[in-house]
């Protein structure tokens, strides 16, 4: 009795609980089995346990485009072609990208049945992830390998992902300083947010309702001509409140945003912003205030506390 005469569902199962190098073998096997090993309702479960962190909305939106980008070069390489032809040509293209070279240290058949995955599967942007073929939009906490100048921020960038040392690389915004970095572990990165990109002020809606001790995020930049970053903070008390017990900050207009990574001397400590009118705010001098988020899960909040510097900026 073959592998293939098993009836479907008991054959789906076995190969559900294959890993992704497995499945990626079994296509070596046959083109029936290379189907069904490609086929997306198994690699879905895949993507989402090892990529879906942080494939966010502008993520998806990137690879999307990508795929669109080459299916439109296959169509006009080759525009009347009949179908067989136009999967030669979709095959070609897949096997001369080797999306599958993650494969090399698991299985010596990275270079046979699996590279022929068609370009708008799950299989083949999983394994464009995996080889690092991909770059894609994610935010990276404290960049540039902890730089005193971005502790406890967040920052917009390009990555990519290094099989070989489960890292990835990241290239920042080109507004402003261009720069680099390698070796970002996964929990410096989160997804991007396709709603407010790095040069674009973020909409204040829960200006309102902050009361001393609440998380917060708010962008800032150096200069106009940079990129905003999101920076952690906590919601203080106001210079004239007399504590706890008699506070009324919340019913004041004004609402004080504190940064307690820096000392109580340095111009980046503290900034005050008006509840109903705040825009961008700020100098040259002490940096530009932009957009409020309130950080409303503990998950989010554990994540900056994890990455608190080990002693007080300047």
């Amino acid at each position: 009795m073959s592998l293939l005469d098993l009836p479907d569902l008991t054959l789906d199962c076995i190969l559900e609980k294959l890993s992704p190098s497995e499945l990626c073998a079994m296509t070596c096997v046959c083109s029936e089995l290379r189907d069904k090993c490609a086929s997306d309702h198994l690699w879905k479960k895949h993507m989402e346990k090892r990529w879906g962190r942080l494939m966010g909305d502008a993520a998806i939106k990137e690879w999307k485009t990508h795929v669109a980008t080459l299916m439109a070069c296959l169509k006009t390489s080759n525009p009347s072609s009949s179908r067989s032809n136009t999967q030669q040509w979709r095959s070609r293209l897949v096997a001369n990208l080797k999306p599958f070279s993650w494969l090399k240290t698991n299985h010596g058949c990275h270079n046979r049945g699996s590279s022929s995955s068609p370009i708008d599967s799950v299989m083949y942007w999983y394994s464009n992830l995996e080889s690092g073929k991909f770059w894609f939009p994610a935010q990276v906490y404290n960049r540039e390998n902890g730089h005193v100048g971005f502790m406890m921020s967040c920052y917009d960038a390009k990555v990519r992902y290094d099989h070989k040392t489960n890292t990835f690389q990241a290239r920042y915004s080109a507004h402003g300083r261009r720069a680099a970095e390698e070796n970002v572990t996964w929990q410096r990165l989160r997804p991007a947010l396709v709603e407010t990109e790095s040069r674009d002020l973020h909409v204040s809606d829960c200006l309102q309702g902050l009361r001393p001790g609440d998380h917060f995020e708010i962008q800032w930049r150096r200069t106009k001509e940079f990129p905003y970053g999101w920076w952690f903070g906590v919601v203080g008390h106001l210079q004239n409140c007399g504590g706890e017990e008699t506070c009324r900050c919340i019913s004041d207009e004004n609402v004080v945003m504190e940064f307690r990574q820096f000392r109580a001397e340095s111009p980046w400590k503290t900034t005050v912003l008006n509840r109903k009118e705040h825009r961008e705010t700020g100098n040259e001098v002490s940096g530009f205030y932009g957009g409020v988020k309130k950080l409303g899960t503990e998950e989010e909040v554990s994540t900056w506390k994890r990455l608190w510097p080990s002693q007080v900026l300047d």
